[in-house]
């Protein structure tokens, strides 16, 4: 029952302050709606936050690169003429070989090719047809990032979606659709098997396979997971990578600027206890403090997981839905540290400063030790030999860190959401974060002593501090069952959950995982459209 009398009304109300639910609120404000953003931390900005985790060293908690963000959010929002400032890796990757020598990705085709030329002439020569045809299928997936997928059970207006953004697959080449079918339904190895010869070279693109996914390059569908990782840009630059000066918080901080200056309210250390519901509609939230919310539009910015599992009354909700969230696969496999420290890794490949320090570090140097890495965790619940991609985002941005020092992300994978045996990450944490460090010192002797701090992140801790079910940094798996139309249950991949009035804007809807800003933005079109029919059938409009 809603207590009327400890009730504020607004038309749209949005469950967490990451940036996708900062984006809905945009777009939701600027169509003239009064929304209010209810945010369980103190700080607003979900994943994407800069925060002090020792004295003088300020980092990207959690995510920690850019590329992702749509061009169409930052026109919009008019985030460049905020503030907002991406400074481009002047390589995308820096890979180390156990046997001494390393390969460098990125700066141009033809520096990449005299790279891989170190390894496999063939592979250097195949280099330019391979971008060409990951370009053409990433090209189809950005023209579908801000189209609404076609809603299963919708008749024929779903007929007609499903037709209308099926044209950029059809007008691919017979070639083209070849490489579709592959990226979606091969393994990362079976796909770069087909393109090239040397270990180190497919490790390279490999990895792009494993990041946010608890899974081997072996699995079939990985291949898609790195396809999701080359869609974005970075300053017009496609398939880019780089810092954001400020750290990942300095975006949404940025946007929560804009939306608060339209008039958004925004509510900080505001748990949300259950979304209220009258009938068959959600009209609202109940907060932990007892204070509720009504709204026409309740939106929630949180995975499916969470929404439906912890934030619902089950029996609100229909059976079958029910059922099929409880089998949503969450658990990215994911563990971050945040490390401060005196000086810069020294790479016995590589020695002294350079650009390689500017660039994705990653300490995986085959497909067959990312294999191990998951077989490992999948045993013993963390990898022995983990996959390691290290930023150094104070090499380009000094204010993140003293004079001298350097900040450092270790984003790393293949760490099991629950551990076996009925352990506990709180257990092991500190355990797994000096395996990790020792892995980077095999690599740059001296790494373990130049580290004054650190900030673990566990994917128990991620689960507490960001409300990522299982650690998920992605809301949940990018598997072809939970992509695009059944993503996340098939019948509500349009952003409406099974009552109405309820929406979900997270990455646990399309196009997934990453500061995309993507979900936001096509959650609020679908709002605003069920707002506008709703006021013709009122009378209203």
């Amino acid at each position: 029952m809603i207590r009327r009398g400890m009730t504020r009304h607004y038309d749209a109300v949005i469950i967490g302050g990451g940036h996708n639910g900062l984006v809905c609120a945009f777009y939701l404000a600027r169509a003239g709606y009064k929304v209010r953003i209810l945010e369980r931390r103190g700080i607003v900005g979900g994943a994407a936050v800069t925060e002090e985790f020792a004295p003088g060293f300020r980092n990207s908690t959690a995510s920690y690169t850019v590329s992702l963000l749509h061009p169409k959010v930052i026109r919009d929002m008019k985030l460049v003429e905020h503030g907002y400032r991406v400074i481009e890796r002047p390589i995308a990757n820096f890979l180390p070989q156990p046997d001494g020598r390393y390969l460098k990705l990125g700066g141009g085709i033809g520096r990449s090719q005299a790279e891989f030329a170190k390894f496999s002439v063939r592979d250097a020569a195949a280099l330019p047809t391979y971008h060409q045809a990951l370009e053409a299928v990433a090209d189809v997936l950005r023209g579908l990032m801000l189209r609404t997928p076609p809603n299963a059970g919708g008749g024929l207006p779903m007929l007609v979606a499903a037709l209308r953004q099926g044209r950029g697959l059809a007008r691919l080449s017979l070639q083209q659709q070849r490489d579709v079918l592959d990226l979606l339904a091969k393994s990362a190895r079976g796909f770069l098997d087909g393109w090239f010869e040397s270990d180190a070279v497919k490790a390279v693109f490999g990895f792009d396979a494993v990041v946010g996914n608890y899974a081997s390059p072996d699995t079939p569908g990985s291949a898609y997971v790195l396809l999701h990782h080359v869609i974005g840009a970075v300053n017009g630059k496609r398939g880019s990578w780089g810092h954001s000066v400020g750290g990942m918080g300095a975006i949404t901080q940025i946007m929560a600027h804009v939306v608060r200056a339209m008039g958004v309210d925004i509510s900080l250390e505001a748990p949300v206890a259950s979304v209220l519901v009258d009938g068959a509609r959600a009209v609202g939230v109940r907060l932990e403090s007892g204070e509720e919310v009504t709204a026409r539009a309740v939106i929630a910015n949180v995975g499916p997981k969470l929404l439906y599992e912890r934030l619902m009354n089950a029996a609100d909700l229909p059976a079958d839905f029910l059922k099929r969230v409880r089998g949503f696969k969450t658990g990215s496999g994911t563990f971050r540290m945040n490390l401060a420290l005196s000086a810069l890794p020294d790479f016995t490949c590589m020695p002294g400063p350079g650009e390689h320090h500017q660039s994705g570090i990653i300490l995986a140097p085959t497909l067959d030790y990312m294999d191990r890495a998951f077989m490992d965790a999948k045993r013993e619940g963390w990898s022995r030999q983990p996959i390691v991609e290290m930023l150094i985002p104070s090499t380009v941005d000094d204010s993140l860190a003293p004079k001298g020092c350097h900040v450092a992300s270790l984003f790393c994978q293949q760490f099991a959401p629950q551990l076996p045996d009925g352990r506990s990450w709180d257990d092991e944490r500190e355990v797994a974060a000096d395996h990790i460090i020792a892995t980077v010192d095999g690599y740059a002797p001296g790494f373990a002593r130049s580290v004054i701090a650190r900030d673990i992140l566990s994917p128990l801790d991620l689960e507490r501090k960001f409300g990522l079910v299982d650690g998920d940094i992605m809301h949940g798996n990018m598997t072809l069952d939970q992509l695009w139309a059944a993503r996340p249950v098939l019948g509500h991949g349009a952003y409406r959950g099974p009552l109405k009035g309820l929406y979900m804007c997270g990455a646990g809807t399309h196009p997934g995982g990453g500061v995309t800003g993507a979900p936001g933005h096509n959650a609020a079109r679908e709002v605003l459209k069920d707002g506008a029919l709703l006021g013709r059938w009122l009378g209203r409009a």
